[in-house]
């Protein structure tokens, strides 16, 4: 096995080349990463490899098999890696070109299911996915209130919604504490009145899997179609939108 010696690891270009490296040749590669900050090593080796948010998780099956899933903001791929491995396509941007080259060599396209990969600031800059909708558009730990109508407007008629992100009472426990990063009270409910709410939660969690206390809301919710209907049954049937897979 080879083994590669990073050094100024904990942060900026030895950590990303470490996490290129093992995403890229995985097994085959050995790593030894030095650092002067003891303390952000951990998180460096595990950054990339997070577990997907469990509201994700319990929610995922709601996607239509083989549909297009978006994941806005989405870091070094936790949810991509998720929904990837449940053959769905895939439709990932972030602003940072370190994070999409890391998942573009951690999970490549297949000739049944492509990856797409975009590098763009979705706050200053052209939604880069005009005119398009998705199976699932997947939005956590993320919040920019003037994108909120095309993220609703990128849900296709049957598809899913799943969004989480921190809520006002955040600032008494860490961040983020700027009002412009916390939902308030009810407001992804509000926003979602257009779609038909299947799940939604906003609360308190203390220390969720071994993270800092915080203040969440979430919420999943389907598509609609031109008459208003919520898709993923036969016209003549109660809707079914089961709790679990």
């Amino acid at each position: 096995m080879k083994i590669t010696v990073f050094t100024g690891a904990s942060d900026g270009i030895g950590a990303e080349l470490a996490r290129q490296l093992a995403a890229g040749q995985g097994a085959g590669v050995g790593l030894v990463v030095a650092a002067r900050n003891e303390s952000r090593l951990p998180a460096m080796a595990m950054h990339g490899l997070e577990a997907p948010s469990a509201w994700v998780q319990r929610w995922s099956h709601l996607v239509q098999p083989g549909a297009t899933v978006l994941d806005v903001a989405c870091g070094h791929g936790r949810h991509a890696r998720w929904f990837y491995e449940r053959n769905h396509a895939l439709a990932l941007v972030d602003r940072s070109q370190a994070a999409i080259d890391f998942i573009a060599a951690a999970i490549p396209s297949r000739a049944t299911q492509t990856v797409e990969t975009v590098v763009a600031d979705i706050e200053n800059g052209p939604w880069p996915f005009e005119n398009r909708q998705f199976g699932g558009v997947i939005v956590t730990n993320y919040l920019w209130r003037p994108l909120m109508p095309t993220l609703l407007a990128s849900v296709a008629p049957g598809g899913l919604l799943i969004y989480e992100t921190f809520a006002q009472g955040n600032e008494t426990v860490g961040k983020p504490s700027r009002p412009d990063f916390l939902l308030r009270s009810g407001e992804l409910l509000a926003l979602c009145r257009s779609l038909h709410v299947v799940g939604y939660e906003d609360g308190f969690e203390d220390a969720p899997d071994g993270q800092s206390p915080r203040f969440v809301q979430r919420i999943t919710a389907m598509g609609k179609d031109a008459s208003g209907n919520a898709m993923q049954q036969p016209p003549a049937a109660p809707p079914r939108y089961r709790l679990s897979p």
